[in-house]
C-alpha cells in the first residue's frame, strides 16, 4: 500500500507538497470576470480592426478562454487549467450549436403567431383570395396520412425487429441487417418517385392519392422503427428470457410475456419517435399525394392536403398581395414543429413513466 504524505502546514500555497500538489481554487465568480473581461477584449479588438459580428464573436470566445486559462494555469496549476480550457472549448462548442436551433424557433415563432387563430384551425383554403383562410384540410390530411403510415409501419417494423434479436441466423438475418441499413439512407425523394411509380402501374401516371403518400413515408418510417426496436430488445437481459425457459415456457410466450412488456417503454418510445422523423416530409408528399384547397379525408380518392405541402405552395406560389399566403405558411411550420415537439415530449414521458421498476 502507497502511503501519501500530508502537506506540511508551513509550506507556501501552489507548491509541491510531498506526492500532491496543492493549489487554490479559483472562485467561479472570478472566472466568469475573467472570461468577460476577455470577451470586451475581444469585441473592442474587432472594433479597432474593422468591426464585423462573426469575428466579434471569435475574437470574444478567444481572448475569454484565454484569459481563464492563463489565470487558471498561474493560480490553480496546469492540470486545473487544461481542464478549465477543455470545459470552456466545450462549452463554447454547446453555445454556438445552439444559435441555429434558437434563431429557428425564434423566427418561426415571430412569423407564425400572426395567423395562429382560430380560423387557421377551423377554415381551408376552397374559395380564398388573399386574406383570411386556414389549414384546416392541411392539418387533417396530415393526421390521416401519418395515422395510416404508422398503422402500415409498426408493426412490420417491430415484427422485424423481433425476429432479428429472437429468430434471426445465418445469411437470411445479415441480408435483412443490410437491407435495413440501405433503405435508412435513402432520400426521401426516392420514396415518393417509388410509391408514385408503384401506383402508375395500377391507376396510371398522373393518380394522386393519399395512401400513395403514406406507403411512400413508410419507406422511411419503417427501418427507424426496425433499428431503435432493435436496440431496445438487445436491452432485455439474456437472464429473463433463460429463466422463463427453464420453467418450460415456450419461446413464443416469453416473447410476449416477458421480452415485449420488459421493452414496452423504449418500443413505444421507438415508435413515437419514428412518426416524429416522417411527419414533416415534404418531397414524397409532393409527389405522390399534391395539393388541394378543399377538405379531403379519403386516402383512397383523389388529392390530400398535408401540412408540410401547404407551408411549401403558400411560399412559393403566394399569389397577390403575397403576405397572406407567406404569413400563413409560417403558422403551418410552427404548427410542424408543436407537433413534433410534442411527439418528443410524449415519448420522454412514455420512456418516464412505462419503464420496467427495478426497485423494491
Amino acid at each position: 500500500m502507497t502511503a501519501t504524505r500530508s502537506a506540511d502546514p508551513g509550506t507556501a500555497p501552489g507548491r509541491a507538497t510531498g506526492l500532491v500538489e496543492q493549489h487554490r481554487p479559483l472562485p467561479r465568480v472570478a472566472l466568469s470576470g475573467l472570461y468577460v473581461l476577455g470577451a470586451l477584449a475581444g469585441v473592442v479588438l474587432s472594433a479597432v480592426t474593422g468591426f464585423n459580428v462573426v469575428l466579434a464573436v471569435l475574437y470574444a470566445v478567444v481572448l475569454g478562454t484565454v484569459a481563464v486559462y492563463v489565470a487558471s494555469r498561474s493560480v490553480e496549476g496546469s492540470r486545473k487549467a487544461f481542464d478549465r480550457l477543455v470545459t470552456s472549448v466545450v462549452t463554447t462548442a454547446f453555445a454556438v450549436a445552439m444559435v441555429p436551433l434558437v434563431s429557428l424557433v425564434w423566427t418561426v415563432l415571430s412569423r407564425g403567431l400572426k395567423r395562429l387563430d382560430a380560423e387557421f384551425f377551423t377554415s381551408s383554403m376552397l374559395g380564398v383570395v388573399g386574406e383570411g383562410g386556414g389549414a384546416y384540410h392541411a392539418i387533417m390530411g396530415t393526421l390521416v396520412i401519418t395515422a395510416i403510415t404508422a398503422v402500415i409501419s409498426v408493426p412490420i417494423g417491430l415484427l422485424t425487429a423481433l425476429y432479428l434479436v429472437e429468430y434471426g441466423t445465418g445469411r437470411l438475418k445479415r441480408w435483412i441487417t443490410f437491407l435495413v441499413d440501405v433503405m435508412t439512407g435513402i432520400p426521401s425523394i426516392v420514396a415518393g418517385l417509388f410509391a408514385f411509380a408503384l401506383f402508375a402501374l395500377f391507376f396510371g401516371p398522373g393518380v394522386r392519392m393519399g395512401i400513395m403518400g403514406a406507403i411512400a413515408l413508410s419507406v422511411l418510417m419503417i427501418p427507424v422503427v426496425v433499428r431503435s426496436s432493435e436496440e431496445v430488445l438487445k436491452l432485455v437481459p439474456n437472464e429473463l428470457r433463460e429463466a422463463a425457459y427453464a420453467l418450460g415456457v415456450p419461446k413464443w410466450r416469453t416473447i410476449i410475456k416477458v421480452v415485449i412488456p420488459t421493452a414496452i417503454a423504449g418500443l413505444a418510445t421507438a415508435v413515437t419517435l419514428a412518426i416524429a422523423r416522417v411527419v414533416g416530409e415534404t418531397a414524397p408528399l409532393l409527389i405522390t399525394v399534391g395539393i388541394i384547397n378543399g377538405t379531403n379525408l379519403d386516402p383512397f380518392d383523389g388529392r390530400m392536403a398535408t401540412l408540410p405541402v401547404f407551408a411549401y405552395y403558400q411560399l412559393t406560389q403566394p399569389g397577390f398581395p403575397p403576405q397572406y399566403a407567406i404569413d400563413r405558411a409560417w403558422t403551418a411550420a410552427l404548427i410542424l414543429i408543436i407537433l413534433v415537439m410534442a411527439l418528443n415530449v410524449v415519448a420522454r414521458l412514455i420512456s418516464r413513466f412505462f419503464a420496467p421498476k427495478t426497485g423494491r
